[in-house]
């Protein structure tokens, strides 16, 4: 007898331990690796998981590897919600992959430039695109700060100019910002191309694809200006280097990192929870002070220096200016192709 209550028991208590795990669901995330992953998993995810008996399977990569997933995984796919950038993003939407996000109370909070147009993606931060240049240099020269897209054809910057190639989200941003303070827009980007074979071209050191790269040129002293990113400064400042960027008085461009719900999940109520959670004030709080992307939620808060550093508040998100994606896509590879021949030869 002794002997049945205690199998009744292991049978009761097996039934009760599977159901538990039956319970709890599994959504997989496709974000980016390194820093990002880090944060999503020790610090920001596990109170989402709790709070909805859920389980993240974090699936890292960059924009090009998680959109050739979600090309390869076509008709049968694996993710459940992406963070892709702005650009991939766009391209994601447009070929079918993301599902549409519900309306949720959530979203009034959001900078309208950061809704993209859609309503399969939203913005989860922003980076401006904008000019970094090194302060001790320019003091030493007695260079007054830069403050327009044109100061990339100031020839007095001969040697210590980089532009990043247009491989490169914040080389192609150059190009267009320059192709519309031409008379020209990214519709019409034979100016942009004029602007930089005419001159700005044989003032560039080095078209570095590598931001990395990029930071070590600075530091080096190898280069004093280049149009870049608002995170990607701040990272430099951090090191107590003397860089400083500017948001130019034609706007700084937004460089958004967004997130979608990909289409036909088996766990579609999970994905539109874990969006809305991300893109709550604590949350956005959290993701701004640790990876220096701009809150897209306009009611999270900074301390002040990282609100100084950071596309932040309305004032700030007023000067981001858009650039159309659905245009670029299909003509990037193109465009490459002509800067690879006609800038950088």
């Amino acid at each position: 007898m002794k002997l049945k209550k205690i199998a009744g028991a292991m049978v009761t208590t097996a039934l009760l331990s599977s159901t538990a795990i039956a319970q709890e669901r599994t959504l997989y995330m496709g974000a980016y690796g390194g820093s990002t992953e880090t944060l999503m998993m020790e610090t920001i995810l596990p109170a989402w998981e709790e709070a909805n008996d859920a389980k993240v399977v974090y699936v890292p990569g960059n924009s090009t590897k998680t959109l050739a997933k979600l090309q390869a995984q076509s008709g049968n796919q694996e993710l459940d919600v992406v963070f892709l950038d702005d650009g991939p993003m766009y391209r994601a939407v447009a070929l079918g992959f993301c599902a549409p996000i519900e309306d949720a109370e959530i979203f009034n909070d959001v900078y309208d430039i950061a809704k993209m147009g859609t309503d399969n993606a939203v913005g989860v931060g922003f980076v401006a695109t904008g000019l970094a240049y090194d302060t001790a240099t320019f003091a030493a020269n007695g260079w007054d700060a830069p403050t327009s897209w044109a100061d990339l054809a100031d020839p007095k910057y001969a040697g210590k100019l980089v532009v990043q190639p247009i491989s490169n989200t914040y080389g192609l941003h150059a190009l267009v910002m320059t192709a519309r303070i031409n008379g020209g827009s990214e519709h019409e980007i034979d100016a942009g191309f004029d602007a930089f074979t005419g001159g700005i071209a044989d003032s560039v050191v080095t078209f570095e694809p590598s931001s990395g790269k990029l930071s070590e040129l600075f530091q080096n002293g190898e280069v004093a200006i280049a149009p870049w990113g608002s995170g990607r400064v701040k990272s430099l400042a951090d090191t107590g280097f003397p860089a400083e960027f500017v948001y130019p008085e034609e706007g700084a461009v937004a460089l958004m990192i967004a997130m979608c719900p990909v289409v036909d999940s088996d766990v579609p109520d999970l994905a539109q929870s874990l969006i809305q959670y991300l893109l709550t004030p604590e949350v956005q709080t959290l993701i701004a002070e640790t990876k220096a992307w701009g809150p897209t939620n306009m009611n999270a808060t900074l301390s002040e220096e990282m609100a100084a550093a950071l596309p932040f508040g309305e004032e700030k998100i007023n000067q981001l200016v858009a650039v159309d994606w659905n245009f670029i896509n299909p003509v990037r590879a193109e465009w490459t192709k002509r800067w690879t021949r006609e800038v950088e030869q």
